[in-house]
């Protein structure tokens, strides 16, 4: 029976390569997948681009091929990864130097047409209103602030791109687990309105887009249990013709995969597992059973899923204006207590500037989890003072800056400089939005390196 076997090979933009060069060199897999783009890294990615104009694409993931590239292709894995960002053509040359410069042939697919910044006016006035999904907010209030719009897209242009042949894809904002159903539904050939195996090529592609944390990494129910956490290895999705799904990784590497492991990567970032909500498919997450089938093998069934709706979700994101961050540290004894008296100085000595907006939290006591956090009876032998001010205009950011370090003297004992002055850096928000699928022209391509 016919079996196709993908690695995870990235979680987020930044992940350790050492895991996919591991799954590429001894996973025994087809086809590697690496999902670099989160909600608001198309932003940061446009800042880049505007500032560059040959950047604003995830140049981590030329680093990876450098380093695979020769193997892949040797071994005849394919390899898939929406690095391209907002510069889909900068990052097809960029991997297109690396094959030309060790001496490749391959075939490069890409994908255009997700970033729809220019069409915003037209898209208006076509009825499209833009309003924000989580508030019914109007477009209007953002509208002069915007950086980047761009949608969300499934997995039929990646699929074209492997059915005319390509070694590597380079998608924009495709979503993360249509980089995992493109290879299966181009080597099974499945139809894009087969429900159930437009669900099974999700649930393949969400258990593996977070990389490491899919096989032992960030693992809440068991962390200790985990063995080799220095060379975690990456989540594989091993899928057979019947629809069969086996998650399991690469021999010779570290990381666990356990029934416990995947129940906590199927739940991470839906909101509801009986309407897992995709441009492919409404998965239902609800009824799969999983069993334990081996050492680091997991069987999963009783996948469902339903037609999608005939509309993207659109992540705009926007000017949304400046932060500072600053750290002041306190020793014990007393040292809560003169973290709030210092965030006491700090609140009224900025009111007298006219700036309000401050937070204050306090690193080792309640700076993750907040108010749910209950105050410890016993002293505690430092707390961090983290302060963060939000505000329109740069210039009453930049007021908090210079009162920092006289606190030091200047107020409760105990405390020392923490790294420098700090800098007022640009707020981008998210505003997410629905636009019809009928107004995203997507088009794919092939660039030979010969």
């Amino acid at each position: 029976m016919k079996t196709i076997r993908i690695g995870g090979g990235q979680g987020f933009w930044g992940d350790s390569n050492d895991a996919a060069v591991h799954m590429v060199r001894q996973g025994d897999i087809q086809y590697l997948a690496c999902d670099y783009l989160a909600e608001l890294s198309l932003s940061i990615l446009q800042r880049m681009r505007l500032r560059n104009p040959e950047l604003g694409y995830t140049k981590d993931f030329i680093g990876l091929l450098k380093l695979i590239l020769n193997d892949a292709l040797s071994r005849k894995i394919r390899i898939m990864a929406n690095a391209g960002g907002m510069n889909v053509l900068g990052a097809v040359n960029a991997a297109a130097e690396v094959a030309a410069a060790l001496g490749q042939k391959c075939k490069i697919g890409y994908v255009l047409g997700d970033d729809l910044l220019s069409q915003v006016d037209a898209l208006r006035a076509g009825g499209v209103s833009l309003a924000n999904m989580d508030t019914g907010e109007s477009f209007d209030l953002i509208k002069d602030k915007v950086v980047n719009v761009n949608a969300y897209y499934g997995h039929g242009p990646a699929r074209a791109c492997l059915d005319n042949g390509a070694d590597v894809v380079i998608t924009g904002r495709a979503t993360d687990s249509s980089l995992f159903l493109a290879p299966l539904a181009h080597e099974f050939n499945w139809a894009a309105d087969n429900w159930q195996q437009m669900a099974l090529g999700i649930l393949a592609g969400h258990l593996l887009e977070c990389g490491g944390q899919g096989a032992g990494g960030n693992f809440d129910y068991g962390w200790r249990a985990v063995p080799h956490m220095d060379n975690l290895g990456f989540p594989i999705a091993e899928v057979t013709e019947d629809l069969g799904i086996v998650i399991t990784k690469a021999p010779n590497c570290g990381g666990l995969v356990s029934v416990e492991t995947c129940k906590e990567q199927l739940l991470y970032e839906i909101q509801n597992p009986a309407r897992y909500l995709t441009p492919d498919v409404v998965a239902d997450f609800s009824a799969i059973h999983m069993r334990q089938e081996g050492e680091n093998r997991v069987r999963l069934t009783g996948l469902k899923g339903t037609a999608p709706s005939d509309q993207l979700k659109l992540n705009i994101g926007y000017h949304a204006g400046y932060k500072i961050e600053a750290y002041l540290p306190y020793t014990w004894p007393d040292a809560y207590e003169k973290c709030q008296k210092a965030a006491e100085i700090l609140t009224k000595r900025l009111a007298r500037q006219n700036v309000t907006g401050l937070r204050f939290d306090y690193l080792g006591i309640n700076a993750l989890h907040g108010s749910l956090a209950p105050i410890p009876k016993e002293e505690s032998n430092e707390v961090v003072l983290r302060i963060t001010l939000k505000t329109k205009e740069k210039k009453d950011a930049l007021k908090l800056a210079p009162e920092i370090a006289p606190l030091i003297l200047n107020g409760p004992p105990g405390s020392c400089f923490f790294g420098g002055r700090p800098s007022p850096t640009e707020i981008i928000a998210l505003w997410p939005t629905f636009v019809p699928k009928e107004a995203v022209k997507l088009t794919t391509h092939i660039k030979e390196v010969n």
